[in-house]
């Protein structure tokens, strides 16, 4: 292909890998409607030869000692830290977030990292001497092989590094196909795994869309599968991948809401609202997109979180100040594509045209920003009920509705008749009303006065229901676990000097 704009390719076995397809995708950025690069699309044998790079070195480094494999992340982790500002840039450039949002995504991929350094004590097995006569009985956690993960576009560097930091330190190399929509922070990452010492072909990219997602998916040189998307997509990618004999887990989409009791704190559940509902434009599975108002306080309430609203700014998260000078950054960037935008928009004037009141409208918003750019502004509305697009739908938008409740339990029905058990919270000072919610709410994370409850990387990371295909979790033990199976060896030496009488027994092996 011809052309003047930068061209985005694979990475495989320690350098750039152009590939033999000819299919490419526009790169846009999203704040100015402008295509800034073409992506690879790969090819079937495109996506075999990347696999292959993979395969070429697992075995090597599946025998690199523990201390060598966490000095090379404890090196990432350094590089991460002092070159954070360069991969920010990368992703508001294509994402859309404002800088300041990309920073903090940085950040808490990198946890995971640091959980990794720590490789060596997660992987101690059991031991146990004399468990019969003469034998012992002890157990070790293996690495698969080749992994594949399947990252979307909303954090196109913290998810990702919620997978491979402990993939690469339990000793397993990784094909990593990110979202072509933002795909440059994929190949940032693998030169800086390059410059920290990882030895070549333990961390590839593979660029593409579905033809790549499905070689993964197919491809008997993979051993497992790390997903998070839509919840069709997930679905998809369990069968097929399971299919396919591969280990799975599939994170999809999500509703998540956010109980407010009457006796809550109202500022700062108005504060919550705002930040978690359009926090990132509402383009993360974790989002608050319900915030359920049980009775008499909704409507103070809901006149807190507009007022709150109202005062966000929308623009270009990568502009260093506005034209007035004053140097304040976006507090919310744009979507990510005009398709979304659209998409955005429509449910918008669904939940209009299905009666729910407009508080907020988020369809005339005045963006500093390029009037190309795929602008939604954050969007309230009122009096939402179960049956209306804007309730039961995953809008991934800047999009929150208020539904009115009359109670406690009428609140926990709600959440617990859902399709998706994501993310939840409840802001309450009873803490007994708080520790009935932990026990009865069928949800997979859960948030006390904090409205948006992913945990810290040494706990694991998933929902329930048809948030998660697969019984893995990201990240904490489960993720170690996920990238890991286990050996267990029974072990018996015989002392020369009092050697026990031989002879053939055919019964089942017994301890004495």
């Amino acid at each position: 292909m011809t052309t003047d704009l930068p061209q985005i390719g694979h990475w495989a076995a320690g350098a750039p890998f152009a590939g033999a397809s000819d299919s490419w995708a526009d790169v846009t950025n999203p704040a100015t409607g402008r295509v800034t690069g073409k992506v690879a699309l790969a090819s079937r044998a495109d996506a075999d030869a990347v696999i292959g790079a993979a395969k070429s070195a697992a075995k090597a480094w599946a025998d690199t000692s523990l201390a060598r494999r966490t000095q090379v992340i404890f090196n990432f982790r350094e590089l991460l830290n002092a070159r954070k500002g360069e991969l920010a840039h990368l992703i508001t450039a294509e994402h859309g977030k404002v800088y300041s949002d990309a920073l903090a995504e940085i950040a808490r991929g990198q946890e995971v990292v640091e959980v990794a350094c720590g490789i060596s004590h997660l992987l101690k097995g059991g031991h146990t001497d004399a468990a019969s006569t003469g034998v012992d009985v002890y157990s070790k956690r293996a690495p698969l092989g080749v992994v594949g993960i399947i990252s979307p576009f909303n954090f196109p560097a913290m998810v990702p590094m919620w997978f491979f930091p402990v993939a690469i330190a339990a000793g397993n190399t990784v094909v990593l196909k990110p979202s072509e929509k933002d795909p440059s922070s994929a190949i940032w990452l693998a030169e800086l795994w390059k410059e920290a010492g990882l030895p070549d072909g333990v961390f590839n990219v593979l660029q593409g869309d579905k033809v790549a997602v499905d070689a993964l998916l197919q491809s008997p040189d993979v051993a497992a599968i790390s997903f998070v998307g839509s919840t069709p997509i997930a679905q998809y990618v369990y069968e097929e991948a399971s299919r396919h004999g591969k280990r799975v887990q599939a994170l999809g989409g999500a509703k998540n809401h956010m109980v407010v009791l009457p006796d809550a704190d109202l500022d700062l559940a108005a504060d919550a609202a705002v930040s978690a509902g359009y926090g990132s434009a509402g383009e993360r599975c974790m989002a608050v997109s319900v915030l359920v108002a049980v009775e008499p306080i909704a409507d103070d309430l809901v006149a807190r979180i507009a007022d709150r609203t109202r005062t966000l700014l929308i623009g270009d998260g990568a502009a260093a100040a506005t034209t007035d000078g004053d140097g304040r950054e976006a507090d919310m960037g744009p979507l990510v594509t005009q398709a979304h935008r659209d998409r955005v928009a429509g449910f918008i004037d669904s939940g209009e045209a299905a009666g729910a009141k407009v508080v907020v409208d988020g369809r005339d918003v005045q963006p500093r920003g390029e009037a190309d750019g795929f602008w939604v502004g954050p969007t309230l509305f009122d009096h939402v009920t179960t049956d209306m697009d804007i309730y039961t739908e995953e809008i991934f938008g800047p999009v929150l509705a208020v539904v009115r409740v009359k109670s406690y339990d009428e609140a926990l029905e709600l959440i617990n008749a859902n399709q998706y058990g994501n993310g939840t919270a409840i802001f309450t000072n009873d803490g007994g009303a708080a520790r009935r919610f932990e026990n009865d709410v069928e949800v997979g994370m859960i948030g006390v006065n904090v409205p948006v409850p992913v945990p810290v990387a040494y706990y694991s990371f998933g929902g329930w229901k048809k948030s998660l295909f697969g019984d893995t979790h990201a990240h904490g033990t489960e993720g170690v676990h996920f990238f890991t199976r286990a050996k267990v060896v029974t072990s018996r030496w015989i002392n020369p000097s009092a050697r026990p009488e031989g002879g053939l027994q055919l019964g089942f092996p017994q301890n004495d």
